[in-house]
Formats: C-alpha cells, sequence, structure tokens
C-alpha cells in the first residue's frame, strides 16, 4: 500500500509540473509525463490515465483562455482528429510504437531547423488543419501525446500565448475525448485507470492554473522560443526512446 500512495504522490507532482508547462507553452506536459506514468504504471495503464489528465489539463487551459479560442480552426481540426483518435485507440493494444515515436522526433526537430531556413512560412490555410487533426488524433491515441506535432502549424498560422494555448488545447480536449471513448471499447478504462484519472486531476487544474498566470507576464517573442525549445526537446527525448 505505501508503494501505491509513493506512485500516486510522485504522479500527482509531476502532472501539476506538467500541466504548468503546457499551460506556458502550450504544449510538453503530455509528453514529459508519459515516461514517468510509463515508469510507475506500465505503458498501457500509462496511455489512458495520461489521457485523463490530458483532458482536465486542456480543460482548464480552454477555460481560462476561452475569450481567444479560434472556433474556425478547432472546427476543422476536429474532423480529422476525431474519427482518427478513436481508430488510433482501437489500436493501441496491437500497435508498434517505438518505430512511431522516432518518426515524431526526427519531425519535430526537422520543423524547428525548417522553421529557421524560412523564417516567414506562409500560413497553413483554415482546411490544412483538417489534416494536422487526422496525423495528430493518430499518434496521440497511439503514443499518449503528439502536442508538439500540432505546434507547428499553429504558430504557422501567427497564433500566440492565449490564442495558442487555448485554441490547441480546445482541439487536444475535443481528440481526447474521442480517445477516451475508443480505449473503454478496447477495455483499457479499467477501474485501476479510472480512479488514477480523478486522483490527478486537481494538480492538473492546478498547474494549468498557474500556467496561465506566467503566460500573460511573457512577450510574443520568448513565447516562441519556448515553443522551439520544447520541440527539440521532445524530438530528442522521442528519438532516445525516454519519451
Amino acid at each position: 500500500m505505501s508503494n501505491a500512495w509513493a506512485a500516486l504522490a510522485i504522479s500527482a507532482v509531476a502532472a501539476f509540473a506538467l500541466a504548468l508547462l503546457s499551460a506556458v507553452a502550450g504544449f510538453g506536459g503530455g509528453t514529459l509525463l508519459l515516461p514517468v506514468f510509463t515508469g510507475l504504471f506500465g505503458l498501457r495503464v500509462a496511455v489512458p490515465v495520461l489521457t485523463l489528465t490530458q483532458i482536465a489539463s486542456n480543460g482548464g487551459r480552454v477555460w481560462f483562455n476561452r475569450r481567444h479560442l479560434q472556433w474556425r480552426i478547432i472546427a476543422r481540426f476536429s474532423l480529422g482528429a476525431v474519427p482518427l483518435a478513436v481508430a488510433g485507440g482501437l489500436l493501441l493494444a496491437q500497435a508498434p510504437l517505438s518505430p512511431l515515436k522516432r518518426l515524431l522526433g526526427v519531425f519535430l526537430i526537422a520543423v524547428v531547423v525548417w522553421r529557421h531556413l524560412r523564417p516567414h512560412p506562409t500560413a497553413p490555410s483554415d482546411n490544412a488543419f483538417i489534416g494536422v487533426g487526422a496525423a495528430s488524433g493518430l499518434g496521440s491515441a497511439l503514443l499518449g501525446s503528439v502536442g508538439p506535432l500540432t505546434a507547428p502549424f499553429f504558430l504557422a498560422k501567427g497564433f500566440t500565448r492565449a490564442v495558442f494555448i487555448g485554441t490547441e488545447a480546445a482541439c487536444a480536449l475535443l481528440m481526447h475525448a474521442a480517445k477516451i471513448g475508443a480505449y473503454g471499447t478496447a477495455n483499457l478504462l479499467t477501474g485501476r485507470v479510472l480512479l488514477l484519472g480523478a486522483a490527478l486531476t486537481p494538480a492538473t487544474l492546478a498547474g494549468a492554473w498557474a500556467g496561465k498566470k506566467i503566460v500573460a507576464r511573457i512577450s510574443d517573442r520568448a513565447f516562441v522560443v519556448l515553443v522551439e525549445a520544447g520541440l527539440v526537446a521532445a524530438g530528442l527525448l522521442f528519438l532516445t526512446g525516454l519519451a
């Protein structure tokens, strides 16, 4: 029993810290939480537990940034993300995860390099976010979190700070809700998973609230630099197998 309480305490601290990070950078918490949860609970439990905490984290970020949501982008993203998130959730029990993680790592680092080679990229169209959502939905359902995958597209659209964080969080919230339905169908939402998700929700919401207070004090330029640093860090974690 003491080991179970210790694991829960470690999980709560990590959930708070990384929800705060997500609230500041717009992503990253799920990517870094996955290895923590995997070490504590095993991958097949870690992914659905992570999804439950992300619902709380993204829900908090949506509420705190609700005045800045870009609904046209959210609607198009969801058209691609929801059906692919369901499909990925049903595949989770059988999918080979390591090759997908390494491919994602290469992509994230390449995106940062590309952004510096082309500092003024053409903004993606609204409809391009259907494809972004589809790739994100499938990857997120299999890997637990691919928030860094969508960040370059939101940046290229010109979104920063509250607009970026709130809109990205709303897109992710709808996607994670679809994943939960798929995990339930695949019998991955066990009593242990639901209990862990509920226990970690207060720490996750507290982190989202604290992050909102911080992001209001940083400049747009500092925000972009922070996001790019997060992309490189996430890419390295995926490539080295630590995430």
